[in-house]
């Protein structure tokens, strides 16, 4: 069973605060729901958890996980986590170190990234 997702977020620019779309798969195995589903960007994205190929380094998705989880709470996880990272928990070591060193350089980073992949898709 595999699912498209969007979700809404927000990028910083230039002090504004722009509002995005973030595609996304959910991939259900078998084992659905005593196993979370697998998800992942298809958006481009740097952030500090998400790793290079789209996944999502998230505690409900991985070592956290209950059956109890719902698509909807899944999804509200991972907005969260966009407007709130987690640089201790690093997928993308180069966008943690630069989210807790250079705030402004990691929104411009952000806001190319993700301007960049509306452009392509």
């Amino acid at each position: 069973m595999l699912w498209n997702a969007v979700i809404f977020g927000c990028v910083c620019r230039n002090e504004l605060i722009l509002h995005r779309t973030f595609k996304l798969v959910i991939e259900f195995s078998e084992e659905y729901p005593n196993k979370p589903p697998t998800v992942r960007f298809i958006s481009k994205m740097f952030h500090p958890n998400v790793y290079a190929d789209g996944s999502i380094c998230l505690d409900i998705l991985q070592n956290r996980w209950s059956p109890t989880y719902d698509v909807s709470s899944i999804l509200t996880s991972i907005q969260s986590l966009l407007d709130e990272p987690n640089p201790n928990s690093p997928a993308n070591s180069q966008a943690a170190q630069l989210y807790q060193e250079n705030k402004r350089e990691y929104e411009k980073r952000v806001s190319a990234i993700v301007e960049q992949s509306w452009v392509d898709s």
